[in-house]
């Protein structure tokens, strides 16, 4: 679809081009989903993906896998995409289960462009996918209420890009957006069902837990 080793003004054309083809309709029902992977990638010395597959609704364990590699991209806000997709593209690859949607720990379409790592994933595969952040990028909302469950639009320039959910009584709320081919309201309920007595989703949590396992990368 493109290439990654760009500049960064060649990326911004790029998510500038993408955005029209994010979808945000349900590409596939709840009741289809049989499997889905949890996806969490960061940056430190250099780039690194991990990706939980469970059942659903059970959420039991089916595979781990994790990638890493060197990333020449620099640290633009906006364009984490262009460091981190790569780097979640080879662990993908280490699958032998291909998961019918992805959430992933970051934006999907509540990003200044449209475009946040969720969004960017999915368009580039054609896989459903959302965004499960745990910060804000852009956007304003009144605080949803205390309870899980509670939850508040959140709104750029008029437009909902996204919805604050508290997960967990007496933490800080998530951000969660569509991805590709999930509306909003599914993406939401499809976050909650994945809901443990956690903060964060089972999915994006087991992957956050072993992106941060020195010994998964040895």
């Amino acid at each position: 679809m493109h290439q990654w080793d760009v500049t960064p003004g060649e990326a911004i054309a790029i998510q500038q081009r993408l955005r029209s083809q994010v979808q945000m309709t349900n590409g596939i029902a709840l009741a289809e989903i049989k499997t889905i992977a949890g996806v969490d990638a960061s940056y430190r010395d250099e780039a690194r993906a991990a990706i939980v597959v469970l059942t659903f609704p059970a959420l039991e364990v089916v595979e781990e896998v994790v990638a890493a590699r060197a990333s020449a991209f620099p640290y633009v806000p906006g364009l984490l995409s262009f460091r981190e997709v790569p780097v979640v593209l080879d662990a993908l690859e280490k699958l032998t289960v291909r998961p019918d949607i992805l959430m992933c720990d970051g934006q999907g379409y509540a990003h200044p462009r449209r475009l946040g790592l969720a969004s960017h994933l999915g368009v580039y595969l054609d896989m459903p996918s959302i965004g499960c952040a745990k910060s804000r990028l852009i956007g304003s909302y009144h605080e949803p209420g205390p309870n899980p469950g509670d939850r508040a639009p959140l709104m750029d320039r008029g437009e909902m890009i996204g919805m604050v959910l508290r997960s967990k009584s007496r933490t800080n709320p998530l951000f969660i957006s569509s991805g590709h081919r999930v509306d909003l309201a599914t993406a939401v309920e499809l976050v909650m069902r994945c809901l443990r007595g956690y903060r964060l989703p089972e999915p994006t949590r087991l992957a956050d837990r072993l992106s941060k396992d020195p010994s998964a990368y040895e």
